[in-house]
């Protein structure tokens, strides 16, 4: 399926902490390294919160330490807490969040001392659902503010080097040096899009935590291509985010082009609590920065990058209309063999023969899958898929034998495959089978 949880976060209410909350490399220590998690183009690492560990979205579109997803942690302690209100992208209305000070964050030779956190108490947003694995909390400016931090989605491991010469001459001599400005704790880049013919420079966020390649907010020069489709474009912290998907000829980001990507057109309405900076006009995102190694140097205001292996893989989207995520876990009974071996002497003709015959029953709990989102017009919604269909199997599979992100990719195939989706609808059983089509 389409990378639908494109997490482009913004808090958007500003706040003031003495709090000398920023990350430091251990001493002694030229670099550190750090694995992540690499779902849907979005990047996840393990930071330990007070000492206990969660898990994080590396976010370069936030400014603040968020957390939320929290009623399975209840033994990490905060301090100094006291009641605010967050807002974001998203068409609804602020939210009840907390402040915090004071605590710890470690990860991998990292430390930060004095972390001011944002806890979201709405248990309603929760983005494990929609990723597939536990996700706690978002980070952002603090975690890029005082390190060259490098990202290599290939290795999946980021490397956070010490801040000097050394380091950035390197780079300077193996990657493309593209300069940025930080604004609002946010880094932006000078781009070029290619839209109706028209060639019109584009001042863009650069954000690891959205999942899409571009977003752009339509104005007097940019407008939606006439061949689009509505779609459901993410989760912000004031709600869902809608939008529409359309191509454009092509986007140049310094020396590299991209040609014919996929670009998402957020609604105005999804984007009114954004207090954009000047002249801004949308964002780049992991589908994009995924195809290279790229390097985020705040204190020099640089950007290195550096293609890889998929820098020519094409642009796709989910081609069914579906949009799945967990939700919640059942008890699956499963058929184990049990291989026992016979006890005999060389003249017994059962002698070390495999009794095939002996089996058992394993429990296990596996996650169910619910569609969330058909969207309109798309080739589910013409077969009757609904919103709120549980999925019984998928091309006669289990759905729990697939990972969230393998139904993603399967829904986003290249190729014209058919699906066909058993679900559960009101205690009813019941089969579709569709399409993928191409609606660009």
């Amino acid at each position: 399926m389409k990378k639908y949880i494109l997490l482009f976060f913004l808090l958007l209410t500003s706040f003031i902490s003495d709090a000398q909350d920023d990350f430091l490399i251990e001493r002694n220590k030229k670099k550190v390294v750090i694995p992540f998690k690499l779902i849907n183009n979005l990047v996840f690492i393990p930071i330990k919160v007070n000492g206990i560990e969660l898990n994080f979205l590396l976010d370069s579109g936030v400014d603040e330490t968020i957390l939320f997803s929290m009623e399975d942690k209840k033994e990490v302690s905060f301090k100094n807490v006291e009641k605010i209100k967050l807002r974001g992208l998203g068409s609804e209305e602020e939210i009840e969040g907390l402040k915090s000070t004071n605590n710890i964050l470690v990860t991998h030779g990292l430390k930060s001392i004095n972390h001011l956190v944002y806890i979201i108490l709405d248990q309603g947003f929760n983005l494990s659902s929609h990723v597939g694995i536990p996700v706690n909390g978002i980070i952002g400016y603090k975690f890029f503010k005082n390190n060259v931090v490098e990202i290599n989605y290939q290795k999946k491991k980021i490397f956070v080097h010490q801040n000097n010469e050394n380091v950035r001459n390197n780079f300077d001599k193996n990657f493309k040096t593209i300069p940025i400005t930080i604004e609002r704790s946010k880094p932006y880049v000078i781009a070029s899009a290619m839209v109706a013919d028209k060639n019109i420079p584009a001042k863009l966020l650069i954000d690891i935590g959205n999942s899409d390649s571009f977003w752009v907010f339509e104005n007097d020069k940019i407008k939606l291509p006439k061949k689009n489709f509505p779609d459901f474009l993410g989760k912000g912290f004031s709600g869902d985010i809608e939008g529409h998907r359309a191509k454009i000829s092509n986007f140049s980001l310094a020396d590299f082009t991209f040609k014919n990507p996929i670009v998402s057109f957020p609604d105005s309405s999804s984007i009114k609590n954004v207090k954009l900076v000047a002249n801004r006009i949308g964002s780049v995102g992991g589908e994009v920065l995924k195809r290279f190694t790229i390097v985020l140097d705040y204190a020099d205001k640089k950007m290195y990058l550096k293609k890889n292996n998929k820098f020519n893989e094409p642009f796709s989207y989910n081609k069914s209309g579906i949009t799945v995520q967990h939700n919640g876990l059942q008890w699956v009974q499963e058929t184990v063999h049990l291989e026992t071996v016979r006890v005999g002497n060389a003249t017994d003709e059962n002698f070390n023969d495999k009794n095939n015959n002996d089996f058992r029953y394993k429990f296990q709990l596996k996650p169910i899958f619910e569609i969330v989102n058909v969207r309109k017009k798309s080739a589910a919604e013409k077969s009757g898929i609904q919103k709120g269909d549980v999925i019984i199997s998928i091309n006669n599979t289990k759905p729990y034998k697939y990972t969230l992100q393998q139904i993603n990719n399967l829904l986003k195939s290249e190729e014209d495959i058919w699906i066909n989706l058993e679900v559960e609808r009101n205690s009813v059983l019941l089969k579709f089978r569709f399409r993928l089509e191409d609606e660009l």
